[in-house]
């Protein structure tokens, strides 16, 4: 069986020097890999054919059959890694959070702990007779939700 890390060791060669970064790599046990790239302005079909024979240079079929599949993170599924936030800050994401909240909102910031969402909310204000439309920001651990995702909306 072909290890994981020597597939992450010859994705990471290859990103060296571009802004596509890493986000998943799955080796099963019938040695089917799957790796997902991505990119702040999204994947081009030939950076993933050139990572694709990248990948299959360096390995050999004589000693290991393989299938390999390369591809982007997809954009409407969950955020795996960091930098997908990163890209999406100023996008509207939607959130499910471990308590069964679904929040839509703007993702504001992001780092190794947290992320912030902008949510608009009807709050009664003290010096108000009905509710008004705010702006709240909400941050969360990353362990505190489910799911994340660039939220698609056609108009």
């Amino acid at each position: 069986m072909i290890e994981k890390n020597v597939v992450r060791e010859l994705v990471e060669e290859w990103l060296q020097g571009k802004d596509y970064f890493l986000v998943d790599i799955v080796v099963s046990p019938d040695d089917k890999i799957i790796v997902e790239i991505d990119h702040a302005e999204g994947v081009w079909i030939d950076d993933c054919v050139s990572l694709s024979q990248y990948i299959e240079s360096k390995l050999s079929r004589d000693q290991e059959d393989y299938e390999l599949e390369v591809g982007s993170a997809g954009i409407g599924q969950p955020f795996k890694v960091l930098n997908q936030y990163i890209c999406h800050i100023g996008k509207e994401v939607e959130v499910l959070t471990k308590d069964g909240r679904k929040l839509n909102g703007i993702l504001t910031a992001a780092d190794e702990d947290h992320f912030e969402l902008t949510v608009s909310v009807k709050k009664k204000l003290p010096d108000q007779k009905r509710p008004k439309m705010v702006e709240e920001v909400l941050a969360f651990h990353y362990d505190e939700v489910k799911y994340t995702k660039y939220l698609i909306r056609f108009k």
